[in-house]
């Protein structure tokens, strides 16, 4: 049986495979595409562009006046927005454009409360290449289609397969360092560390039990905030290295560790040697 979206649900499905439409068109013609470059191995391509037009056309159209924060165009919107859209269109841009087709639309909703303080409401990851979508909301349960989610039950670490992000040029010192120091620190222990270059998928990939956790450090809030409430909705735990609750920042570096309620603890530990090895945290 079908399962009852609510009415945020159904616009962010809705928006995410709207935008796939195009993007699996020039991933077909990935080779013709137009690139420009931001960065060091950060790379935006028109059909980045093309996809987050598509998104904020659609997600403005179904619920006009909410914020949004994304990857190209940045925050727009009132600056005391109750509801907030968190879009990034393309994650996974350097898998995109080397045709390797693991990369994913990533969309959450965000609600500030009366109080101030801001939660992830609801969130959506979805795969076009494999036609999967990984979706929550807060307090209803994660899924992947129609398929209720859980994290894995592996309780050992020399059991378990673990996610990344691999440090590239762009990336602070900091980090490389803290990377090599808990990359070190694992593999003697785990059964493989995995590195598959989207950060929004990882953690989907947590919630369906395919990794028992993942680790990165300076993220962006549009990375891995769909994601994360998709990790916990299905039961797992997500904090930062020092471990207190993730909640994913504006402009701040977001460094996150996610994993089941039997591994995170370890991981964590680990990861937190590493960002104190490297000279933070």
């Amino acid at each position: 049986m079908a399962l009852h979206l609510s009415p945020h649900m159904v616009v962010m499905q809705n928006a995410a495979q709207k935008a796939s439409k195009r993007l699996l068109r020039d991933f077909n013609e990935v080779e013709q595409l137009q690139v420009s470059v931001k960065g060091p191995s950060d790379f935006v391509s028109q059909a980045d562009l093309r996809a987050e037009k598509i998104l904020r056309e659609e997600l403005e159209k179904a619920r006009p006046g909410y914020a949004f924060l994304m990857e190209e165009a940045g925050a727009s919107g009132s600056a005391n927005w109750t509801w907030r859209w968190l879009v990034d269109p393309l994650d996974g841009t350097t898998n995109f454009l080397h045709g390797i087709p693991h990369w994913a639309i990533s969309i959450a909703l965000q609600r500030r409360l009366g109080d101030g303080t801001v939660e992830v409401a609801a969130g959506v990851v979805y795969s076009p290449a494999a036609d999967e979508m990984f979706w929550a909301e807060k307090g209803g349960g994660a899924f992947l289609n129609d398929r209720r989610l859980r994290v894995s039950a592996r309780r050992e670490m020399k059991d378990a397969l673990f996610a990344t992000g691999i440090p590239f040029a762009a990336v602070a010192p900091r980090n490389r360092l803290a990377f090599a120091r808990t990359l070190g620190a694992l593999m003697p222990i785990t059964a493989g560390v995995r590195r598959f270059g989207s950060a929004a998928l990882d953690l989907a990939w947590v919630a369906a039990g395919r990794y028992d956790g993942y680790w990165e450090l300076g993220l962006h809030a549009w990375d891995v905030a769909a994601g994360a409430l998709i990790v916990r909705e299905a039961g797992g735990t997500v904090t930062h290295p020092d471990g207190t609750e993730f909640s994913p920042g504006d402009s701040a570096p977001n460094d996150l560790v996610a994993g089941n309620a039997h591994l995170h603890a370890k991981l964590r530990e680990l990861v937190a040697d590493g960002v104190a090895a490297g000279g933070g945290g």
